[in-house]
């Protein structure tokens, strides 16, 4: 299988500031006041009030983040990922939109900038200190949000270098290729597995408290997974429908509520985990 035909690289990039500061003397007034070394710590102000606008641009970006990282697979490579083919149109469109909605977020703290400037010696006291606060230019070049796509490296190179050399370049990216490629499907192997597994471990202990997210989860890896199965591993699948039929549908209040249910899913988790167990190892 060409890897190259089946996914592409990407990385995400988000840059922002996160509006806090050393303070020097602070710092240094805490250590003589305790006795301490310098080594001991650091004093570091929050520059705005809390509950500030920023704080919602920093809660996106960790969103965005973590939804990069869920539709992705590990590349192990220069910070990319790799995305496989069948997910790229899903994927980008909803990175498109959660990247506009960002943006929003940032023009409201710029806009907001100067009156939480304003506000902060309330919050700060003798602490707060003008020179710490960059303008507002400053501040906006500080947001960047960038997915850069590439395509996954090719042994087939048009170039001058002997053939020993050359042959020995075309091996090591085709083994590099290899190891990705194996790795990535490692990780999806992994995520399903680690799915079943909570589920095993909450569902038999009938006094242990689970949250609906349990299901929730393991219904959302049930879908994605088949965009990312990108060489199509057939028992990667069966365990996926598998999953997907005995332990994904059921309703978190019918196992709650229903002890035989509860002790009968825990038992086909188990059951499942342990076939999964016997292909992972294989790998």
């Amino acid at each position: 299988m060409n890897l190259n035909d089946r996914a592409l690289l990407v990385q995400l990039t988000i840059s922002q500031w996160d509006a806090r500061k050393k303070d020097k003397k602070v710092t240094a007034d805490v250590l003589n006041v305790n006795q301490a070394s310098k080594k001991a710590g650091t004093f570091n102000k929050y520059l705005l009030p809390v509950g500030n606008a920023l704080e919602d641009v920093h809660k996106k970006s960790s969103y965005i983040r973590t939804k990069f990282y869920d539709n992705t697979l590990p590349w192990g490579i220069d910070g990319s990922q790799i995305l496989p083919s069948a997910n790229y149109l899903g994927f980008v469109s909803d990175f498109r939109k959660e990247r506009a909605d960002w943006e929003y977020l940032c023009e409201h703290f710029f806009n907001s900038y100067e009156l939480m400037k304003a506000d902060a010696p309330l919050v700060l006291g003798h602490m707060y200190n003008d020179e710490d606060y960059p303008s507002i230019d400053v501040v906006r070049s500080r947001f960047k949000m960038d997915l850069a796509v590439f395509p996954v490296p090719s042994a087939d190179f048009r170039t001058n270098i002997a053939g020993d050399e050359l042959s020995r370049i075309q091996q090591d990216v085709e083994r590099r290729v290899t190891e990705a490629q194996n790795q990535a499907m490692k990780e999806l192997w992994q995520r399903l597995y680690e799915r079943v597994q909570h589920m095993a471990t909450k569902l038999a202990d009938p006094k242990a408290i689970f949250r609906d997210s349990m299901i929730e989860n393991a219904q959302e890896i049930c879908a994605i997974l088949p965009r990312l199965n990108f060489t199509d591993d057939p028992n990667l699948e069966a365990m996926r429908q598998q999953v997907e039929a005995s332990l994904a549908n059921n309703h978190p209040d019918s196992l709650r509520n229903n002890p035989d249910l509860r002790r009968d899913k825990a038992a086909e988790a188990k059951a499942i985990m342990d076939k999964m167990a016997i292909f992972m190892g294989g790998m």
